[in-house]
């Protein structure tokens, strides 16, 4: 069948690049264990659907790599953009049937998943995996209380300051290195998924990357790939008081 996400066979937890900031970070080994009889991973190509909104899901799992867009649908067929999924954010909800949003691949993207009703099992009777659950659903939820700040009230600029930031402080964080000195990364976002996030135009969001590199707020090789000499200042273009402190 076309556009069939591809199931891999299996991973080593071990080797996991989210490990430490996915839902089982803090299980135990025979913990792990038990996950392991309910986890598959899937992999999506840049495009395609991972679920439609309404659908029934029956899995929850981690973006392990890759990026995933939250997309929702209006009566009259306008769409809007109104989250990312970056690696080790968590795709589904316990308790919830169906999905709330379009979840799309916006790169290619590799997904750890558990069957829906045996995790929610596991999650009665693991306490600190519900624990980590809830934790990781309240930094999202700081998230988009902080993306609604970013759309609404900065201007174009602060906007693709604010993105490239939020990315960089992720992958910082999964590599697990400090947020101080140079940060290098590779966007995983073309400049259109970019325009398309941030409610601006294609032309507006290249004219404002190459304004940021022009005023040597970061280097770009090309077009993906983003080196920021000094965080602090991004986060100044960024409108941002915070101390760049790595994204929970």
């Amino acid at each position: 069948m076309l556009n069939e996400p591809i199931l891999n066979s299996s991973h080593d937890c071990g080797d996991c690049p989210i490990r430490h900031r996915a839902v089982c970070a803090r299980c135990e080994p025979d913990e792990l264990e038990t996950l392991e009889e309910v986890k598959y991973y899937r992999s999506f190509e840049a495009g395609q659907t991972v679920v439609w909104s309404g659908d029934p899901m029956d899995f929850v799992g981690s973006v392990v790599s890759g990026i995933a867009s939250l997309t929702q649908t209006m009566e009259d067929g306008r769409t809007q953009m109104v989250g990312l999924l970056l690696p080790s954010d968590f795709v589904g909800r316990p308790g919830r049937e169906g999905a709330a949003y379009d979840v799309v691949a916006t790169t290619d993207l590799v997904m750890c998943c558990f069957r829906k009703k045996p995790f929610e099992r596991i999650m009665l009777e693991t306490p600190h995996i519900a624990q980590r659950l809830l934790e990781m659903t309240l930094d999202e939820l700081d998230a988009a209380r902080e993306w609604m700040l970013v759309l609404g009230r900065k201007t174009a600029r602060e906007k693709i300051a604010s993105l490239l930031s939020i990315i960089a402080r992720r992958d910082a964080s999964l590599k697990l290195a400090g947020v101080r000195g140079t940060m290098v990364f590779d966007l995983p976002l073309t400049r259109e998924a970019m325009a398309d996030y941030l409610g601006l135009t294609l032309e507006t969001v290249s004219r404002q990357m190459s304004a940021l590199k022009r005023d040597g707020v970061i280097l770009l090789e090309g077009k993906r790939h983003v080196t920021i000499p000094d965080l602090g200042r991004l986060l100044e273009e960024a409108g941002d008081d915070s101390d760049g402190g790595v994204m929970a």
